[in-house]
């Protein structure tokens, strides 16, 4: 297979080169790309077959290299770090992945698995993977036992974290647990809307219907959340803002 390794960091393309000539004589690598811009040009020219290709790149993501790649047939093989956003994205959309730094046995894994799928057949796994990705900001991926969840934060209430646990109640009743803390979650939600009135929940503001200055957030489902004295400038200066 004419192969296309892209990926910002030297010591990673070098490393996974040693590894393809151990697991693979099959895989014949014609050139390495540290950037967009750069494997843009390289893919159009020698038209890969298949693609290592890293999430986050010096000037842009792995899917704004496949938005200008389209017209083209490969197979991928996605290279990232232990990124839990990206890593979910992926496993709902099945595609494969390796992580950094690259084990050997995971490699063969991947590339046996690639071989076994059709261009067509994973170009629409990765529909769905973009899909997810695209959808950062306004969609929250919770890791449950058998499954992954998807939520719109537009529709989650709030959050109320106990012993480790992390539980998500949503405006349609629906309540999801994941055996996280809420600071796993804390840099997402805040940027959504999201504040923390008290170590224990982090709230929407959409759903609050009003604040007792006794240190009381009333949800507009009738949920009492406590305002911690700690935080009470914080939440009350979030709140005015908001409304």
């Amino acid at each position: 297979m004419k192969t296309l390794l892209v990926e910002d960091k030297a010591y990673i393309r070098k490393g996974l080169l040693n590894l393809l000539q151990l697991v693979d004589t099959n895989v014949n690598v014609l050139g390495e790309c540290e950037s967009v811009k750069e494997a843009v040009v390289v893919a159009n020219a020698c038209k890969p077959d298949l693609i290592f290709l890293d999430i986050n790149l010096t000037d842009g993501t792995a899917f704004d290299f496949l938005d200008q790649t389209e017209h083209l047939n490969f197979k991928i093989i996605f290279i990232t770090a232990y990124e839990e956003y990206a890593l979910q994205a992926l496993k709902i959309g099945a595609v494969d992945y390796i992580l950094k730094p690259v084990d050997i046995s995971d490699l063969e894994v991947a590339l046996k698995k690639v071989t076994n799928l059709t261009v067509a057949e994973q170009k629409q796994q990765i529909k769905t993977v973009k899909s997810v990705w695209n959808n950062e900001d306004s969609k929250i991926i919770l890791s449950l036992h058998d499954s992954f969840q998807v939520i719109d934060l537009k529709e989650l209430m709030y959050c109320e974290s106990d012993k480790g646990y992390t539980s998500f109640y949503c405006s349609d009743g629906k309540k999801h647990v994941v055996s996280k803390t809420l600071k796993a979650f804390e840099d997402q939600l805040s940027a959504a809307n999201f504040t923390r009135p008290h170590q224990s929940y982090m709230v929407n503001l959409q759903f609050i219907d009003k604040y007792d200055k006794s240190g009381i957030i009333y949800l507009k489902n009738g949920k009492k959340i406590p305002v911690s004295s700690r935080k009470k400038d914080q939440f009350v200066a979030a709140f005015l803002n908001k409304n």
